[in-house]
């Protein structure tokens, strides 16, 4: 069977957005597994996207604090289609993520992150794939708010896209 995901990162709600892009739902509504790398800032998407969900994987960022970090781990590990997937927040700088991230992560597949949003996709030298889905709600410096999807199956991520969504007026 063929598992959709999408993955989220960075929402700060109801600080930068007062919600989540009416696309973003739609793909919630969609997706078999949703994953998010942190800084929610509420709990309540937290309760909303855990309602609406499938299947809910989540992590706290920097910016999130009292219940949200005492519902969620700061790092989480499922397996999904047989691809063994990590959640963080963060990374640190850019300048050796790779390597670091393997040497503390040897015994996974896929790596998704947050923290910068900034869009990641990169394999290590030893396989692991690094994805940053940037922000559906802050693009900072970036052109555009963003957000991934992709499917896993028989132990492979796969038909990884990066969305980007119009600027809001």
């Amino acid at each position: 069977m063929t598992t959709s995901l999408l993955i989220l990162a960075d929402t700060h709600l109801p600080v930068r957005a007062r919600d989540l892009p009416a696309e973003v739902w739609t793909a919630v509504d969609a997706a078999h597994v949703v994953v998010h790398a942190g800084d929610w800032v509420d709990v309540g998407l937290l309760d909303e996207l855990d309602s609406r969900a499938r299947r809910l994987v989540g992590v706290f960022g920097n910016n999130d604090h009292g219940e949200l970090r005492t519902r969620l781990p700061e790092v989480a590990r499922v397996e999904v289609g047989g691809v063994r997937i990590g959640v963080v927040h963060e990374t640190g700088q850019a300048r050796g993520r790779e390597e670091r991230m393997s040497a503390l992560h040897p015994d996974l597949d896929v790596l998704v992150f947050g923290h910068s949003h900034i869009p990641w996709d990169s394999t290590t030298a030893t396989g692991l794939r690094l994805l940053n889905p940037g922000s559906p709600t802050d693009r900072r410096r970036q052109p555009h708010c963003t957000y991934l999807t992709a499917t896993a199956a028989h132990g492979e991520l796969r038909d990884v896209t990066l969305h980007r969504l119009p600027r809001r007026v």
